[in-house]
């Protein structure tokens, strides 16, 4: 019953409703590419370069005579596999990390210090270092975005364990002898799901949006991998020739990052009590 209240509230506003759509349609440019894109987002035609849209094109082609509607569309891909696996990355260890700092009081200071380390240094300056001494490539671009995301989720994991560390359901599992990793587990994490969640809206946004930024300072994906930041960073030149080769991507990229922000802000609604209560 409390689970479709908060289901109903998440999804009572036609802004939620058009967001969570827009999300599924980026979702499904990503897996259904190669049957939704028009021509090979890598295929170079100089013969056909910097055209406007057109019955063969679309949305026109770059400078190099690539489709520029279906590097979108493949652009989707990118930004998805970012965006996953950074959350992935900081969720795995920055609950970790959190549970050890919340749980064990010896860990706490030596962690939370190296946490607040992580957080000093920028995080497009992390990202361009690392990828500027182990290459370009995917894996590398995610960890980099990863990195600095992992002390974020840290300390919320920590906040909150450290908040219901002296609750009495968790002292009387201590008192049965409980062993720590089933305290965190069964009494102690579960309440840390919610907050994670809407924390985890933020992080993928946030990695789609850096991936883009480094992309675009060309030092992100490689510069044939059709992903949003190097469409727009290729169009930038031509951008008084031809608008679109920096409008087109850029719309799609501020809608995909405004509907997920948007998801984030109603998740936090529906599942903060006060706010719920509130409303």
């Amino acid at each position: 019953m409390v689970a479709q209240t908060k289901l109903g509230t998440f999804l009572s506003s036609w802004p939620t409703r058009l967001a969570l759509l827009m999300i599924v349609i980026v979702i499904v440019m990503a897996v259904f590419a190669p049957w939704l894109a028009t021509h090979d987002p890598r295929f170079l035609d100089p013969a056909v370069r910097l055209r406007g849209p057109s019955a063969a094109h679309w949305l026109g082609t770059d400078s190099y005579g690539r489709d520029l509607y279906s590097r979108i569309i493949f652009g989707s891909r990118v930004s998805l596999l970012v965006g996953s696996g950074v959350l992935a990355i900081a969720i795995v260890f920055g609950v970790l990390f959190g549970a050890l700092a919340g749980y064990f009081r010896s860990l706490d200071s030596l962690i939370m210090r190296i946490m607040d380390g992580v957080m000093a240094i920028p995080a497009i300056l992390l990202a361009i270092a690392m990828v500027s001494v182990s290459g370009s490539s995917l894996s590398t671009v995610i960890v980099a975005i990863a990195i600095p995301e992992i002390p974020r989720v840290t300390r919320l994991v920590r906040g909150i364990l450290l908040s219901v560390r002296g609750e009495p359901y968790v002292e009387a599992a201590v008192t049965l002898g409980t062993s720590p990793a089933a305290i965190l587990v069964r009494h102690m994490l579960p309440n840390t799901v919610a907050p994670l969640i809407v924390q985890g809206t933020y992080i993928f946004a946030a990695a789609v949006l850096i991936e883009a930024i480094l992309s675009f300072l060309g030092a992100g994906i490689p510069p044939e991998v059709p992903s949003w930041g190097n469409i727009i960073a290729d169009g930038r030149t031509y951008f008084q020739l031809l608008p679109g080769l920096v409008l087109y991507p850029g719309i799609v990229l501020s809608l995909t990052i405004l509907t997920i922000n948007m998801v984030g802000d109603t998740a936090r609604d529906a599942l903060d009590p006060k706010l719920a209560g509130r409303a």
